[in-house]
């Protein structure tokens, strides 16, 4: 009797139950509805909340480098008034690249703004830090330019957090959220390099002229182009001209000027080109890794990279150029052992395609390309 009683009533559910069942249906339901209508809204406003924290860390790192620019200025170049106001002009710079529509001549006329930019910034160091000598004065000027490129990658993500904030675009929202953990690495990596730039320490970027100083260590120099030195080196019965920007202050020089000046002195008798560069690595390749290839191997807007493979088609002259991979926070960061032991790899390498690729008695050019602050010639 009572197991049928049992049987009973686990069959026919009590009315509690059944009622208790009708509110999670409801519940169900009405979250399904609410979700269909505003699942994209509440998105958004979470989509939002995390570009709004990640806003807050930009602006605490700008405003970090723009205080310790203001700091450097004051404690070495001892300057008569307060910099604060001329540094807080020079974060708003801007540049406008040459008009395109007509592409004749275009390198050129981005060439001359370039330099214009470039004496501009300088100028500007010198007069704010009246005691600073050169190489301050370009360590100074990376400073600054670090500090203005935090600025920048603020404003901009700030724009588009306002725009999407303002019209709720689900799509001007989305594209910024999927980009942010790509511009925190490189905000995070110009954070890092204030500090290198300060003390003017070597960086990441610096690998392709640290090889050329190795090479030419002890040797006689001559400037050969703007901020550029040129030294002869023997290298296995060749003739080798190692280029580099001029240090330890934080230069890039002009290699493309300084080998076109080179390959038109020697009247193309040159057997071989060698450029040493950082670039990019991807993920899963290490740091300090050498790879080699063809081409011109120098980053930037373009203008040297111009120079050169105009000049190397002219006269025929075969281009190589040896890469070392760093990843986006070593670029502009102190540079670390990996990328060390990559230079030492690079000029193995260097040794290697010299033997293999020409004769003694050859003569070749060897270009050391990248960022020379903390490393002397």
């Amino acid at each position: 009797m009572f197991t049928e009683t049992l049987l009973v009533s686990i069959q026919q559910p009590s009315a509690s139950q059944d009622y208790m069942g009708w509110i999670f249906q409801v519940i169900w339901i009405l979250a399904f509805i609410i979700v269909w209508i505003y699942g994209q809204r509440i998105q958004t406003t979470l989509m939002l909340k995390e570009i709004e924290g990640s806003l807050s860390k930009l602006k605490a790192m700008r405003d970090r480098s723009r205080q310790i620019t203001i700091s450097a200025i004051k404690e070495i170049g001892k300057p008569n008034e307060d910099p604060t106001a001329r540094i807080d002009r020079l974060l708003e710079h801007v540049d406008i690249e040459p008009v395109s529509l007509d592409p004749t001549g275009i390198i050129r006329r981005l060439e001359h703004i370039i330099d214009v930019r470039e004496f501009r910034f300088k100028d500007e160091v010198r007069q704010m830090a009246p005691q600073a000598d050169e190489t301050q004065i370009n360590n100074l000027t990376n400073v600054l330019e670090a500090a203005l490129a935090l600025n920048q990658i603020y404003k901009i993500v700030r724009h588009y957090y306002l725009m999407g904030k303002k019209t709720l675009s689900f799509y001007i929202i989305l594209q910024i959220q999927m980009l942010l953990p790509l511009i925190m690495r490189e905000s995070e990596a110009f954070a890092n390099a204030i500090k290198a730039f300060t003390l003017g320490q070597p960086i990441g970027d610096g690998a392709g002229a640290l090889v050329a100083a190795r090479l030419m260590h002890g040797r006689e120099k001559r400037l050969i182009s703007k901020d550029t030195i040129v030294s002869e080196v023997d290298i296995d019965g060749r003739k080798a001209y190692v280029i580099k920007a001029v240090g330890p202050g934080g230069n890039v020089g002009k290699p493309g000027e300084a080998i076109r000046q080179i390959l038109e002195e020697k009247e193309g008798r040159v057997a071989l080109i060698i450029i040493i560069d950082a670039a990019q690595k991807l993920e899963g390749e290490r740091p300090g890794e050498v790879v080699e290839g063809v081409g011109v191997a120098i980053g930037g807007p373009g203008v040297d990279k111009y120079k050169v493979e105009e000049v190397a088609a002219k006269y025929r002259v075969p281009l190589s150029a040896i890469l070392i991979k760093e990843g986006i926070e070593d670029v502009v960061s102190t540079m670390r052992k990996e990328i060390v032991d990559g230079v030492e790899e690079a000029i193995a390498r260097i040794r290697r395609l010299i033997r293999e690729n020409t004769k003694e008695g050859d003569t070749v050019i060897i270009a050391g390309v990248g960022n020379t602050i903390g490393i002397a010639q």
